[in-house]
């Protein structure tokens, strides 16, 4: 499991981004536990995520509406197969709009420039 956090901030809300291997649904289950187990991270506003698992495309959006299919998205664009990325998001009291999606690309960039 890779963990950065604290990698974008806007408005009081902040970014981490997460990932690693996932080869199915209940991979991916064990994967949200295993990084909820952090505090942190279970007490977080959305843990929006997606993984695409041989021809099923799995997403989350964890009340982040549409952010799941960014990820998709971008797994997607970069063949990215059997790995999950989860965008966590501590809200800080003030909407961001259209920036959240922004935000979210930005992770998933940072996580994947990581790899």
């Amino acid at each position: 499991m890779i963990i950065l956090d604290n990698i974008i901030s806007d408005r009081g809300s902040k970014y981490a981004v997460s990932g690693g291997p996932c080869h199915s649904p209940d991979d991916a289950k064990a994967f949200l536990k295993q990084l909820k187990r952090k505090k942190k991270f279970a007490k977080a506003t959305h843990n929006t995520w997606a993984v695409i698992c041989g021809d099923e495309e799995i997403k989350n959006d964890d009340g982040e509406s549409g952010a799941g299919m960014i990820i998709l998205q971008m797994l997607a664009r970069e063949k990215l197969y059997n790995h999950i990325i989860v965008v966590t998001r501590w809200y800080g009291g003030k909407h961001l709009g259209g920036d959240r999606f922004r935000h979210v690309k930005d992770a998933v960039r940072t996580y994947l420039d990581e790899l």
